[in-house]
């Protein structure tokens, strides 16, 4: 059996469901993250001797988007797609607590559930997942292997900043994560001295003078990247070109993807 964890209506997923099930894999299944509240999604039990649990009965279960109920645990590939989005019933919640609530009950027992009774291949481990989302560890990881990547501080220091600013010359500011709700836009800052010390201690930032940076409640920095390339180029500076894609590729190999099982 295949899961699939994403939201609702994924029409990528649905689409690999398909192709997957036309070649035979019919134990596709796909688990919606964010329809978990207000239906009876999830189930999981720490000991499998409850009175109340028949011989057989898996302790762990998961509801699928066509509502069949399943194991994780007789799973051999979970595809961890589109796992962390708020749930559809939150949007109706009360107050900010009540819909915060919802969201990370939801979001935390799902992970739990799966975590604790899969035991078969992830596509891709949700610490995997986590860790390529980071965007200063990519920072770091492109500039160690070679990749030349925008001078950037991340820093709540009022002085550092400006210094940095002085060093690189026009900075620019953005998240490094930022927040659900209305986008923090990047902004140029052009002169640091004029924000009050209380702006930059709130939270970290990073800062760069032409090439936007990532990050989270901070400030970020970094240099402009001149190509050597006449190529065009993505935010690290390296050469990139177009690549069409041959027609019928998608289908066949996401049919390939899952042919091992």
């Amino acid at each position: 059996m295949i899961l699939a964890v994403t939201v609702h209506d994924d029409l990528h997923v649905i689409a690999v469901q398909h192709a997957a099930r036309s070649r035979g894999h019919t134990q596709f299944h796909i688990v919606e993250c964010d329809t978990i509240g207000g239906r009876q999604a999830l189930s999981w039990r720490s000991h499998s001797d409850d009175e109340d649990v028949g011989s057989g009965t898996a302790t762990a279960t998961v509801l699928t988007s066509e509502g069949f109920v399943v194991a994780p645990s007789e799973a051999v590939v979970l595809w961890w797609r589109r796992p962390r989005a708020d749930q559809e019933i939150a949007a109706h919640a009360g107050s900010t607590h009540e819909r915060s609530l919802v969201n990370n009950d939801c979001r935390g027992a799902l992970g739990g559930i799966l975590a604790s009774s899969f035991h078969g291949q992830w596509i891709s481990p949700p610490e995997a997942t986590d860790r390529a989302a980071d965007k200063v560890y990519q920072l770091a990881v492109a500039r160690e292997a070679g990749f030349r990547v925008p001078r950037t501080l991340i820093s709540q220091s009022r002085e550092d900043v400006i210094a940095f600013t002085r060093q690189v010359g026009r900075t620019i500011v953005k998240p490094v994560v930022g927040a659900r709700g209305p986008s923090l836009w990047t902004r140029w800052i052009d002169d640091p001295e004029s924000i009050p010390a209380t702006s930059f201690e709130v939270c970290p930032a990073t800062r760069s003078t032409s090439r936007a940076l990532d990050t989270s409640g901070s400030t970020a920095s970094a240099s402009a990247c001149t190509p050597h390339s006449s190529r065009p180029t993505n935010s690290t500076g390296a050469p990139t070109s177009k690549y069409r894609y041959p027609h019928g590729l998608f289908p066949r190999t996401c049919a390939d993807l899952w042919a091992p099982y």
